[in-house]
């Protein structure tokens, strides 16, 4: 007789890790917007990005999962993921916690718009309708008044972009690729191109090396909790939940820094996670029919 498939029945396992791991990427974002103050974001990303490497590498060496199969594939991802990297921590050197992590919630809204052009996935028009209703929401972020709008909201939009060609990328080579070695190869990028730019590097303090050294392993913890949460749990039951960073950005943005959203900030991350929301309704739809 088989024994049955028990990784994912222990939803409750799964909805801990993945409100564990989101609490720890809002943490680690809010100690790289606390650096920024005192230092370059080139600065803070390489470093912060080198203790996640020491990490990977001591994970990736126990787990024997270095193994590269597609180079290339590791190339054009490393290339998003760097670009996506840079282009939010910027945004947090402007921007409010909590609003950079509502602009980055676009980021659903960017794969599902590519996935049919670059993967060949049909989207129906009930998905596109509601790609249409998170971008509204994102017009919502730029905060449209007499007095101007609020362009910076655009960095962490962009990243989201980034981020979502690096998720197309990584949805054609996962076949042959692991975790562990495609975030070391998106770090080890990451760190090479912020050497290549860097300029006016400030020596930091041992307490800001810890801060680093902090960041760096939370977000090497809340990748792990994220991946174990689709483990323990249907992707249906997790991932709505990755949306909760708001929250943290809102509780972290106030306590560490005393910013709150604005009104257009909310009203629009409102749009964007319902239609988020919504695309993952239709998906898990697809894919049961």
């Amino acid at each position: 007789m088989s024994v049955p498939d028990r990784r994912q029945d222990r939803p409750l396992l799964g909805i801990g890790c993945v409100l564990g791991g989101m609490v720890l990427l809002v943490l680690s974002d809010a100690s790289a917007k606390w650096l920024t103050d005192t230092y370059p974001v080139t600065e803070v990303v390489v470093l912060r990005g080198l203790f996640i490497i020491v990490l990977l590498l001591i994970v990736g060496y126990r787990q024997g999962s270095l193994r590269i199969v597609d180079r290339w594939g590791h190339v054009l991802r490393a290339l998003f993921a760097t670009s996506s990297s840079f282009l939010f921590v910027h945004g947090l050197v402007y921007l409010p916690l909590a609003e950079a992590t509502a602009a980055a919630f676009a980021g659903p809204l960017f794969l599902t718009a590519l996935a049919g052009p670059l993967l060949g996935e049909k989207v129906g028009l009930r998905r596109w309708g509601a790609v249409l209703v998170g971008f509204a929401g994102v017009l919502l972020m730029l905060r449209p008044s007499p007095a101007g709008m609020n362009w910076m909201i655009l960095l962490p939009v962009c990243a989201a972009c980034m981020g979502a060609l690096r998720d197309v990328i990584t949805r054609r080579i996962s076949a042959t690729e692991n975790a562990t070695s495609l975030l070391l190869s998106a770090n080890l990028a990451t760190a090479l191109a912020g050497s290549l730019f860097a300029a006016g590097w400030i020596m930091p303090s041992a307490i800001h090396v810890a801060v680093l050294a902090l960041s760096g392993l939370l977000v090497g913890a809340a990748h792990y909790l994220l991946i174990d949460a689709f483990r323990f749990a249907e992707a249906a039951t997790v991932a709505p939940l990755r949306y909760s960073s708001i929250v943290w950005g809102v509780l972290f943005g106030f306590a560490f820094f005393g910013q709150l959203p604005s009104l257009w900030v909310l009203a629009g991350a409102m749009l964007v996670i319902a239609s988020g929301l919504y695309i993952m309704h239709r998906e898990r739809l697809r894919k049961r029919a």
